[in-house]
């Protein structure tokens, strides 16, 4: 009985689904309450489309919203993960290789979001979602 508990990468997934969502959609919730035009001045300084600007309220409120629900979970690890490369690109590029004060990876944060939503990309949803693991992409 202890290895149908354990063994149980449904479970997991819905772990990884509510961490991965729930802590992105902090950043969402704040770039909705106090702007994100700050995000077009550094698209625009990397010679981007500032217009790309408007795509951060789809990854990091649209696609953690999907994720947490478990609905399009696929494709929403999938925006979530290019915005964290987006990031790392435009603000944490000087970090790459750095350490923090404690001896951590500098971008360990960073990191974690952008591993986990490619690893939930790989997984999908899981039977404990509103698609009841029936993905879009199988």
């Amino acid at each position: 009985m202890l290895d149908r508990i354990v063994d149980n990468g449904d479970f997991g997934r819905l772990l990884l689904r509510l961490a991965l969502g729930f802590l992105m959609l902090f950043h969402g919730v704040n770039k909705l309450q106090y702007g994100y035009g700050f995000v077009g001045a550094m698209l625009g300084k990397a010679g981007l489309p500032v217009a790309l600007s408007h795509g951060i309220l789809v990854g990091e409120f649209v696609a953690p919203l999907f994720i947490l629900l478990g609905l399009y979970t696929r494709p929403a690890a999938l925006v979530q993960a290019f915005v964290m490369v987006m990031a790392l690109y435009l603000v944490h590029t000087k970090d790459l290789w750095s350490l923090n004060e404690h001896g951590g990876y500098a971008l360990e944060l960073q990191m974690l979001y952008l591993f986990g939503s490619l690893a939930l990309f790989f997984l999908g949803a899981g039977r404990f979602s509103l698609s009841k693991g029936q993905d879009a992409w199988r």
